[in-house]
C-alpha cells in the first residue's frame, strides 16, 4: 500500500443506529459515505461502529452472519469498492466452524483484505439491580485471541471494539509494536456509555500518545 502523499489520514467516522436488516443499515451507510466524500474530496477511508452490518435488539432474532466469502462479506467488500475507500474498524456478527465472533473487517479501495480482528474481551452487565447480567455477549459470542495491527503510509493502526476500551493493556500492546492511531468500534450502553466513554478514549490517548478514533452507535436500542 502506499502512503498518503501527504503522510495525512483524512477519515471520516459513520455512526448510525443499526438493526437486524443488514440491507437498510448498509444504504445507510452508503449514503453517508457519498455525503462524506462531497464534503472532503480528499477523503481516504472511513470508521464504522460496532455491529453495524446487523445489530439485534438481544431479545429478536440473531444478527444475519457473516461467513468467509458469502454474501454478507462480500456486502461489506463492496463498500470499499463502490466508493474506493479504507473501510476500517466496524464490526459483524462472523461464523468461524462452529463459533461465532465479533469480528471487525478491513478492506483496501481496491477490496483487499487488511485482515480482521476479533473481540477479545465480551461485555457483561447487569443493570437495575439485577443480579445475573442482563447483558452478556458470551451467549452468542465467542472471545478472539489476539490483537491486530494495520499499516496505511505512516500510520499502524490499532483495533479493537467496545469493552476493549477498558482494558488498557491491549493499547498498550499496541504502543510498544509501533501504534500511532488506536481505533474503538463500539455499541455502547446509554448508562455506560454517559458515564466512561469520552474518559476512557481520551485516557488510551494519552497514556499512549496516539490519535484515538472511535466509532459509536446511537438510538433507542443503546438506552436500556
Amino acid at each position: 500500500m502506499e502512503k498518503n502523499k501527504n503522510d495525512r489520514l483524512n477519515v471520516a467516522i459513520i455512526q448510525i443506529c443499526s438493526s437486524l436488516d443488514w440491507k437498510l443499515n448498509i444504504d445507510k451507510i452508503s449514503g453517508l459515505i457519498g455525503s462524506a466524500k462531497a464534503d472532503c474530496p480528499e477523503l481516504d477511508g472511513v470508521f464504522l461502529p460496532e455491529v453495524f452490518y446487523s445489530m439485534s435488539d438481544g431479545t429478536g432474532p440473531t444478527p444475519f452472519l457473516v461467513a468467509e466469502n458469502n454474501e454478507h462479506y462480500e456486502n461489506i467488500r463492496n463498500l470499499a469498492l463502490k466508493h474506493q475507500l479504507y473501510i476500517l474498524g466496524g464490526s459483524a456478527a462472523t461464523k468461524r466452524k462452529n463459533e461465532v465472533y465479533n469480528r471487525a473487517y478491513n478492506f483496501s479501495p481496491v477490496g483487499e483484505d487488511l485482515g480482521h480482528y476479533d473481540k477479545k474481551h465480551l461485555f457483561a452487565l447487569s443493570l437495575k439491580g439485577e443480579d445475573k447480567a442482563n447483558l452478556d455477549e458470551s451467549r452468542v459470542y465467542s472471545a478472539g485471541s489476539e490483537g491486530k495491527m494495520i499499516e496505511l503510509g505512516e500510520f499502524k493502526i490499532g483495533i479493537s471494539i467496545c469493552f476493549d476500551l477498558r482494558f488498557p493493556e491491549l493499547f498498550r500492546d499496541y504502543f510498544t509494536k509501533g501504534a500511532n492511531v488506536l481505533t474503538v468500534a463500539s455499541a455502547f450502553t446509554k448508562p455506560t456509555g454517559k458515564a466512561h466513554w469520552e474518559t476512557l478514549l481520551r485516557a488510551r490517548a494519552i497514556e499512549n500518545q496516539s490519535y484515538v478514533i472511535a466509532a459509536n452507535q446511537w438510538g433507542k436500542h443503546n438506552e436500556k
